[in-house]
C-alpha cells in the first residue's frame, strides 16, 4: 500500500478482481483437481489390478509347487517300478513253494507301488499298438517299417512313460512306423518309374 492510495481505492480494486478473477480461477482449479482426481483413480485401479494379479500368480505358483512337489521323488521311484516289472517278466518256473511266495511278494509290492502312484496323481502313459505318435507324451527311439499300422503310429512300447497331473514326468519310449510303410501299402514296395 502506498501513501497516495486510500482504503477505498484498495477495496475498489479488490472488488474488480473479485468480479473477474475468482470464477475463472476457481473453474481452472476445479478442472485441474478433477483431472488429478481422474489420474489418481486410474492409478489406483492399476495398482489394485497389479496387486490382484500378483496375488493370483502367487496362489497359482503355490498350488503348482504343492501339486508337483513329488515330481522328482516320483521320477526316482519310476526306476523301482520298472525293475519290479522286469523281475516279474522273468520269473523262474517250477513248483518250488519258496519261489512262488517270492514271486507273489514281488507282485504285491508292484501292485502297491502302482496303487500309490495312482493315489498321488501319477498315471502311466502306455500307448497301444497303432496309436498315433504324440511328441508331447512319447519319445521315438527308432523307426521301423510296419505293414499292420499307419506311418507315424506306435509299433511297440519299449518303456512306459508317466505323467503327473497332466505334466509329463517321463515320456514313453516307443518304436514308430516309418513313413512309406503302413496298412495301405506293402513294406518295401517299389515305385514304377516307367509309367
Amino acid at each position: 500500500m502506498t501513501d497516495d492510495s486510500t482504503p477505498a481505492d484498495i477495496d475498489g480494486g479488490a472488488d474488480e478482481g473479485a468480479q473477474l478473477g475468482p470464477d475463472s480461477n476457481l473453474e481452472a482449479m476445479l478442472d485441474a483437481l478433477q483431472a488429478e482426481n481422474s489420474a489418481m483413480k486410474d492409478q489406483m485401479l492399476r495398482v489394485a489390478a497389479d496387486a490382484e494379479n500378483a496375488k493370483r500368480r502367487a496362489e497359482r505358483e503355490a498350488n503348482d509347487a504343492r501339486a508337483y512337489a513329488i515330481q522328482k521323488f516320483a521320477r526316482d521311484l519310476l526306476g523301482v517300478a520298472d525293475n519290479l516289472s522286469r523281475a516279474l517278466q522273468h520269473t523262474p518256473g517250477g513248483e518250488d513253494q519258496a519261489v512262488k511266495n517270492f514271486v507273489l511278494g514281488i507282485e504285491m509290492t508292484e501292485k502297491e507301488l502302482l496303487g500309490a502312484f495312482e493315489r498321488n496323481g501319477l498315471k502311466k502313459v502306455d500307448p497301444a499298438k497303432g496309436a498315433k505318435f504324440d511328441p508331447n507324451l512319447h519319445q521315438a527311439m527308432m523307426e521301423q517299417p510296419a505293414a499292420d499300422v499307419e506311418p507315424g503310429a506306435v509299433i511297440q512300447v519299449m518303456q512306459a512313460g508317466y505323467e503327473l497331473m497332466g505334466r509329463i514326468v517321463r515320456p514313453a519310449l516307443v518304436v514308430v512306423a516309418a513313413k512309406g510303410s503302413g496298412a495301405g501299402g506293402e513294406v518295401g514296395a517299389t515305385v514304377d518309374t516307367k509309367a
